[in-house]
């Protein structure tokens, strides 16, 4: 028996044919005839020497042999694809994908994204806002900034914000937030989208460190950051606001920390690439225009006591 492979366009009619379950659809994804498709798996067929495929009216379905095969192809495949887009990427020096979560994107770096396309116009800024599980290889991604606690092992990582909350408010509400225990009488608006980390930063947090009985069921709950904090810009109560988040509304005066007091989170905003792709012309410049814009943030930590600074 020879070791020697089927022609490629063979394997590619297999595993088109494979993932459909169908010759129609498969030629049509190949972009070649019903009948060619069919010669090209007759074709691989008699190289290995067994069929591939059960022929049943109008229905095909794999055989022991083909079902044995159809993993290796299609792995195969996908491992010729990601090697071809990372080579494409590589000689791609005019364009930059990036993907950040939907709250940091609308708060953060959405406002900010027309200085690097001003400093940077020979790049074609590409953008993805979502918190979905992420393969640089497979997504055509370049960079990440990712919020968490993640293992980056095997990646190019940058720490570019340590995360800390504290309450904030409207100037107007700020009258009505003398002390800790004016918290008790104010709307509490919840910031549940960092409820998955180990050390939850919410209200009943912050009570407990300042001794106060928990108030968790006082106040609207929101699943986004952003709309959390949206509803502080609009006066509706107090937020546990993330720095990140709330940097530019701190700037703008539209919101302020009356008591100086917070909390640091066990988790930090991190960018992420592929190991070696930081040296990429418009990837490093990418790392040095985000590390340059997040360093103004050390500022608002002045004066503030964080509560569980020993953690």
């Amino acid at each position: 028996m020879s070791g020697r492979l089927p022609p490629l366009t063979a394997l590619r009619a297999f595993e088109a044919a494979a993932r459909h379950m169908s010759f129609a659809m498969a030629a049509a994804e190949l972009n070649v005839t019903p009948a060619a498709l069919s010669f090209q798996i007759k074709s691989l067929e008699k190289h290995l020497g067994a069929p591939v495929f059960k022929r049943i009216n109008r229905a095909v379905e794999l055989t022991e042999e083909g079902a044995l095969l159809r993993p290796g192809v299609e792995d195969g495949f996908a491992a010729l694809q990601s090697a071809w887009r990372s080579v494409q990427r590589k000689l791609d020096s005019a364009t930059l994908t990036v993907t950040a979560g939907p709250g940091f994107t609308a708060k953060w770096l959405a406002p900010r994204l027309f200085s690097f396309a001003q400093a940077n116009p020979d790049i074609e800024l590409r953008f993805s806002a979502s918190l979905q599980m992420m393969d640089f290889a497979r997504d055509d991604v370049d960079v990440a900034i990712r919020f968490g606690q993640g293992d980056d092992t095997g990646l190019y990582s940058r720490n570019i914000i340590d995360e800390w909350a504290s309450p904030m408010v409207t100037p107007a509400l700020a009258e009505r937030l003398r002390t800790i225990e004016d918290l008790q009488e104010l709307p509490l608006l919840h910031d549940d989208h960092v409820a998955f980390l180990s050390q939850n930063p919410n209200w009943d947090y912050f009570f407990q460190l300042n001794e106060l009985p928990p108030n968790s069921d006082h106040g609207p709950r929101f699943s986004q950051s952003d709309h959390a904090i949206d509803a502080a810009l609009a006066g509706a109560g107090v937020v546990l606001g993330r720095i990140s988040m709330t940097e530019a509304h701190l700037r703008d005066g539209r919101l302020v920390m009356p008591l100086n007091v917070g909390i640091r989170l066990n988790a930090s905003y991190r960018l992420l690439c592929p190991l070696g792709s930081e040296t990429r012309s418009q990837v490093a410049r990418f790392i040095d225009w985000v590390s340059e814009e997040t360093k103004g943030i050390g500022q608002y930590a002045e004066g503030v006591t964080f509560l569980n600074s020993e953690s």
